[in-house]
């Protein structure tokens, strides 16, 4: 992987909280926090293809038109 070096100011709790995770889960304070962007990104953009997946049969019930009316224009 190819990285970037970037400076980051965190408060006391935020680094706190981060070598605590980090220390509980084994991972590196860099490793927690390319994480929680990676998370915080997706949920900014989420992928469309990924979320129209997680809807299908969400509604089994559903009746859709009849094509007659698809084609009415």
């Amino acid at each position: 992987m190819a990285a970037t070096r970037t400076q980051v100011y965190l408060t006391e709790e935020q680094r706190q909280r981060i070598d605590e995770l980090a220390a509980r889960r084994g991972l590196t304070l860099a490793a927690v926090v390319r994480l929680a962007l990676d998370d915080f990104l997706e949920e900014a953009a989420p992928n469309p293809e990924a979320v129209l997946a997680s809807t299908f049969g969400a509604v089994p019930d559903i009746e859709p038109p009849s094509r007659d009316e698809w084609d009415r224009g």
